[in-house]
């Protein structure tokens, strides 16, 4: 069967692969916005379904959860049920519970329903990234991964802009809406355009299956909890550390003597493979925790509208978009290695210029490091995901590619939660510093009442001077966060000379 695709696929024109690469890029793109689009309207949800602010961020959690957990199962789940009745079943199952999203009248039902989600959208990008591996030669493969690139680094970019949109102007449940028409299409182009795979009997490790449920599960609720509960101040967060730290193990150690293992671990003894996870991981952590900061900043300390901060986040995209064009040009000319350490530099200034905003930043002081930010993204991303698999065979493709996608979603929720919790504390430590300086023996502080006419002992005085220190507080620790990005960026370039020259 495998001889009969390799066969089918040889005689594909290019327009065919081109509308493969058109289908497969709609399923990904469907779940990559999701997961980011949601995070702009669940203030509006909260009201609506009368959730608190703290109940409410288990509508992405559990999304979240539910994906990282399937993820990884792509590959066994390509074997047992075939490629293209994979990709159908998914879509189809991650269209139904949309529209019951959208429906969705309480927290519970929404919780429910966004598990569900994340369970059939958790295949749709590495099943597209497997689907055009396996559709181009290794000649048209850099070019067919730019083009599908766009849509896998643009929508998560785009992602907030379209929820500010939507957030402003028509009600969040079209959050979920939006999904249907995409789902519909790409369900008719996939029954037309992909091929079906051979099905096979693989047995199921049920045992293996219940310690990534227990370790991915652990792992990502402490991940997406540990800051708003306190970290290892809370009894429920070490718990989680501890039982994703003892199913991790209890799996690895398992896994390695196991011909039948639910993961195919051996995919890792590929230097170029684990090498370029560890580089995805890196890069997308700092840039999407990045991402999920910088509305937080734009909106609640320069005044941004939620429409607004959108808009100006979109030029991040279009950089990504512009920088993967020029990857498929020079990846004929240059050694892919290059481009991704260009990239990472090129990303590192971008963040650094992010780490120097003031409250008196202009709306071109933070378009201009997204733009470069973007840039280093596009020249990164395409190479790092073509030389991933690049010495893989063609029977772990699927399961890498499963894995690959899995790295980008553990990098963006550790990144998160790391940066947030940086921006938290360093926020802290300014606002103690600040206010200290706030004091009668401050010649500064007597400038500043006779500028502003207020009383030293005024109520009011109180107010406002707490409002300008929350406000620079803030500021300084999204800086920080940013500052500690760039020299995370620029540590992990050692990691492209673990990657071999590429074929």
């Amino acid at each position: 069967m495998e001889k009969s695709l390799n066969e089918y696929n040889s005689t594909l024109t290019q327009a065919m692969k081109w509308l493969i690469t058109v289908t497969v890029m709609l399923a990904a793109i469907i779940e990559i916005v999701d997961t980011t689009i949601v995070n702009v309207v669940l203030h509006n949800m909260a009201g609506t379904l009368g959730a608190s602010t703290a109940n409410i961020t288990w509508v992405s959690t559990s999304y979240i959860v539910a994906a990282a957990i399937m993820m990884p199962l792509t590959g066994i789940l390509v074997r047992i049920m075939g490629r293209k009745r994979l990709l159908l079943v998914n879509i189809i199952g991650f269209l139904v519970f949309s529209m019951l999203c959208g429906m969705a009248n309480s927290l519970t039902e929404i919780v429910i329903f966004r598990i569900f989600q994340g369970i059939f959208g958790a295949s749709l990008v590495p099943l597209s990234m497997y689907i055009l591996q396996d559709t181009f030669s290794p000649a048209e493969q850099v070019k067919a991964m730019a083009v599908w690139g766009m849509g896998i680094m643009v929508a998560p970019v785009l992602g907030p802009t379209l929820g500010g949109y939507i957030a402003s102007s028509l009600s969040w449940r079209w959050v979920f809406y939006i999904n249907i028409p995409v789902c519909l299409i790409a369900i008719v182009m996939t029954y037309l355009f992909i091929q079906e795979t051979k099905r096979e009997r693989a047995p199921i490790d049920w045992v293996g299956l219940a310690l990534i449920i227990i370790t991915v599960g652990a792992f990502q609720v402490f991940l997406d909890r540990g800051n708003s509960d306190g970290w290892l101040q809370s009894n429920f967060i070490m718990e989680l550390l501890l039982t994703s730290i003892l199913g991790f193990v209890i799996f690895m150690v398992r896994g390695l003597y196991r011909s039948n293992n639910i993961i195919n671990l051996k995919v890792f003894a590929d230097r170029d493979y684990y090498a370029a996870s560890l580089l995805l991981i890196i890069f997308v952590g700092v840039i999407f925790g990045i991402i999920v900061l910088q509305p937080l900043v734009m909106e609640g300390f320069l005044n941004y509208s939620t429409k607004l901060t959108g808009i100006m986040m979109a030029p991040r995209g279009l950089a990504i978009a512009v920088a993967m064009m020029l990857v498929a040009m020079l990846s004929k000319r240059m050694d892919m290695r290059y481009l991704i350490g260009l990239g990472i530099i090129v990303m590192a200034i971008g963040t650094s210029m992010l780490s120097k905003l003031s409250l008196q930043s202009d709306s071109w002081n933070i378009i201009y490091p997204e733009l470069i930010q973007g840039l280093g993204m596009g020249l990164s991303i395409v190479p790092i995901s073509a030389m991933a698999l690049q010495n893989l065979k063609s029977s772990q493709i699927a399961e890498a590619s499963g894995l690959f996608s899995f790295s980008r979603n553990m990098g963006t929720s550790i990144g998160v939660s790391i940066l947030v919790t940086v921006m938290t504390r360093e926020t802290q430590v300014a606002w103690h510093s600040l206010a200290g300086k706030v004091s009668m023996l401050n010649p500064n502080y007597h400038i500043w009442l006779q500028h502003t006419h207020f009383a030293a002992k005024s109520t009011a005085t109180a107010a406002v001077l707490g409002g300008i220190i929350t406000n620079q507080a803030s500021m300084i620790g999204f800086d920080d966060a940013c500052y500690l990005g760039t020299w995370v960026l620029l540590l992990s370039l050692p990691l492209v000379f673990l990657l071999r020259k590429p074929k």
